[in-house]
């Protein structure tokens, strides 16, 4: 595929993810503002997710960073195309990762042999709840709210005989594609297993749509598997020395 093709691609994934982190922040209370270059909220995100979002690669420092706060700890951005120098400013590299690109005329994914998960799409708080506690390995803390179940979010889940959540994933569709998102499995669950599963629900909820998103690492690798490829890097820059705030590279 051509570079300018590639490049569509990543900037409807670059507008995708910033879509789903302005629902993230929506549903916090907490108002962003998008624009041509660059998605930002002005207040500090929830965890996990940045402060500013680049939708085009024309996209400068200055624009970015002056509509962010700076002075809070762990300000963050994701420069969705890797050509931000954001070191002078006080940000270091948190992570590089691949933005992907599934077409809608790949094959159906392969379930998992031996493995048997009913795919479902959260309804409820409650089951949201239990969603969130599984993706985190320990408890809830209210990250994803009840405001994120719409018609365009997804919540997907993967349960066993007995009911127990084993695997999930994040939805979204925003125009002309879906944005897979938080791929995950409980322990003792094969990764591939969250990863055939939301894409067999993805094609029921939203046939004949392209599916992006971003991975890094064996994450990527098992993206890759299960027909993906790689259209292009993207980094994620942190104004802190604590880690912490955009630990899970998977997660925004």
């Amino acid at each position: 595929m051509i570079n300018e093709e590639n490049d569509g691609i990543r900037l409807l994934a670059a507008l995708n993810n910033a879509e789903w982190c302005d629902a993230v922040c929506r549903a916090h209370g907490l108002e962003g503002s998008l624009g041509e270059d660059v998605w930002i909220s002005a207040r500090r995100t929830p965890p996990y997710y940045p402060d500013a979002v680049t939708l085009r690669a024309e996209a400068s420092e200055g624009a970015v960073l002056t509509g962010i706060d700076t002075d809070a700890p762990g300000s963050s951005v994701k420069d969705s195309f890797a050509v931000l120098d954001l070191a002078p400013d006080g940000f270091e590299v948190l992570f590089d990762a691949q933005w992907i690109h599934r077409p809608a005329t790949a094959p159906a994914p392969a379930p998992t042999p031996g493995l048997a998960l009913n795919w479902t799409r959260v309804a409820s708080a409650a089951e949201l709840e239990a969603w969130e506690a599984t993706w985190d390995g320990e408890e809830s803390t209210g990250l994803f709210r009840p405001a994120l179940l719409t018609s365009e979010i997804a919540f997907l889940a993967g349960r066993d005989p007995g009911g127990r959540i084993r695997a999930g994933a994040v939805a979204n569709r925003t125009g002309e594609v879906v944005g897979l998102s938080n791929v995950f499995t409980a322990e003792g669950t094969p990764d591939d297993a969250a990863w055939s599963g939301s894409l067999a629900s993805i094609a029921g909820l939203w046939p004949g749509l392209a599916v992006v998103g971003y991975e890094s690492g064996d994450d990527l690798g098992t993206a890759i598997r299960h027909g993906f490829r790689p259209v292009g890097p993207l980094r994620v820059w942190l104004r802190t020395s604590e880690r912490t705030h955009l630990l899970r590279s998977r997660t925004a």
